[in-house]
């Protein structure tokens, strides 16, 4: 058995589960219901998104209507012949998809309750999705999300931030159109909670403009003064709230979660167990700064080496979820990598321990590697390379790390999103 070579199919069965082009067309319309509807358009944001557009053309019935438009990350395009796959700013959003943004709310208002509304959402539809509020300027939202993005808040607190600056999110695509409405979802949301996936265009906003002036506050993020002023107007009662749970308009939306977290990690754990390794799945939800993750990590792992419990080896820990980091250096990220760092650190060499940690979308952070592979020599390489360990996880440049000892592990987009995975193989002495 090769150790890295076991960790990387592993994450590669992990990514494959998450492939739209293999699971969503189970969750389409049957032909006959297709055929009642006078049109069909496919709307979408996501990293996702052109996969999953390919997918439903591919799966549709031949000579039915159908047209469309989506929008995925810059680079992660795939050519479709009648939806259209407009490319823009993540994770930080920018004037391009602003504009697609504007022309899917545009098409979906002008669709009738004989109509169909395809919305195809996946992870980073957030950013791809950004149609500012009124009198909220694109740059104020760009401003408001990169210091979000560095404060370390979670992606749930930084999506109801998102949700009250946005013309289309929180429900509002759905109550904009009179059509059915089918969202087909990929989550990389910890809980599957689809009002947080790309701040649920098409879910029902439990949150309020009061609570994201607490996510602000929290996370000592101090706002534009638009985004103050909306924000503070909403709460204040004098702006409309998003659609709530319970609104009659949900009754014509149906949402189905076609990848998730979890599937994946069962898909990564079965690789383990036909190598005649016991995996154990830790859950889809295991959040946090990273470096504490992965000191609660090194902590199992530790016991497990010198007692054989609560398992004994040889034994997978396979978990998902998104870590956070709080940035406080100049380094190149991201927070796969930097998980992975701080969990070498920990271990200090213990023997027979491996590690994978990689996010599903290809990207960790904003390098193009997915993540890393961690062995139990690695920081005594990287000390042999000239690397310190602790000064580069203080700069947040854990990249820089596992590049060295040419320990990346580079993908390139892959065209899905359902968040990290992380595997910690502890092999017999």
């Amino acid at each position: 058995m090769n150790p890295r070579e076991l960790l990387l199919e592993s994450f590669r069965a992990a990514v494959d589960a998450a492939d739209p082009l293999k699971t969503l067309s189970g969750f389409l319309p049957a032909p006959e219901e297709i055929g009642r509807f006078r049109r069909t358009l496919v709307v979408g944001a996501g990293k996702a998104a052109a996969s999953m557009a390919r997918a439903v053309e591919q799966a549709w019935p031949a000579g039915a209507p159908l047209e469309g438009l989506v929008i995925t990350r810059y680079a992660h395009g795939l050519p479709c012949d009648r939806i259209q796959v407009v490319e823009a700013g993540h994770p930080v959003p920018d004037e391009a998809g602003e504009r697609a943004a504007a022309d899917i709310l545009s098409r979906a208002a002008a669709l009738g309750p004989d109509d169909l509304l395809l919305v195809l959402v996946s992870g980073g539809g957030s950013s791809l999705l950004s149609l500012p509020a009124d009198g909220v300027p694109m740059a104020d939202l760009k401003a408001v999300t990169r210091a979000l993005l560095a404060s370390g808040a979670p992606i749930q607190e930084m999506n109801v931030v998102r949700k009250h600056l946005s013309r289309i999110q929180g429900g509002r695509l759905a109550q904009a159109t009179r059509a059915r409405v089918l969202a087909l979802v990929i989550s990389d949301v910890a809980g599957d909670d689809l009002s947080a996936i790309a701040s649920g265009p098409c879910a029902p906003d439990p949150s309020t403009y009061a609570d994201a002036l607490d996510v602000l506050a929290r996370w000592d993020v101090e706002p534009p003064a638009s985004i103050a002023r909306r924000l503070q107007a909403g709460a204040r009662g004098e702006i409309g709230e998003t659609p709530k749970p319970g609104d009659p308009l949900f009754a014509r939306v149906r949402s189905e979660l076609v990848a998730t977290a979890h599937r994946s990690l069962e898909a990564g754990a079965a690789v383990f167990e036909r190598a005649g390794v016991r995996a154990a799945i830790l859950g889809d939800t295991v959040t946090g700064e990273a470096r504490d993750v992965a000191q609660v990590m090194a902590a199992l792992a530790r016991e497990i080496a010198s007692r054989e419990a609560p398992f004994a080896r040889p034994v997978a820990l396979v978990s998902g979820g998104e870590c956070t980091v709080t940035v406080r250096g100049q380094g190149r990220g991201g927070r796969c990598a930097e998980f992975l760092l701080a969990l070498g650190r920990e271990l200090d060499g213990l023997a027979g321990a491996w590690a994978i940690a990689a996010d599903t979308d290809g990207i960790d952070g904003v390098e193009d590697n997915a993540g890393a592979v961690l062995a139990p020599d690695s920081i005594a390489r990287g000390r042999a390379a000239g690397l310190d360990a602790r000064r580069l996880l203080d700069d947040n440049d854990a990249w820089r790390f596992f590049s060295t000892l040419g320990d990346l592990v580079v993908t390139g987009p892959t065209r899905t999103n359902v968040n990290d995975y992380r595997a910690i193989l502890l092999l017999p002495r």
